[in-house]
């Protein structure tokens, strides 16, 4: 196994921690520490308690991870947006 190689793993974030961490429920069982990656940083992805997320660890520490997807909610569809005003030209 080469040293660049990750393992992905999808869960349930079951609570917020301090210093931008997050406990993490697999679907497997284990709970895991998740940190929140780089790119989700950039384009400022928020993850909240209940939200569906993958995860990648590496073969050799499997209590920490990295946060690298957040799932849509299935739920939730694309509702109507806030009602815009109407303006009437002269």
């Amino acid at each position: 196994m080469a040293k660049e190689e990750t393992i992905a793993f999808e869960g349930l974030v079951t609570e917020l921690l301090p210093d931008a961490r997050y406990r993490v429920q697999l679907d497997n069982g284990h709970i895991v520490i998740a940190y929140t990656s780089g790119k989700m940083k950039k384009n400022r992805i928020k993850t909240l308690a209940g939200d569906r997320v993958t995860v990648e660890m590496s073969p050799y520490d499997l209590d920490k991870a990295r946060l690298v997807f957040r799932h849509k909610d299935e739920r939730a569809g694309p509702g109507p947006g806030p009602a815009r005003p109407t303006f009437r030209r002269r």
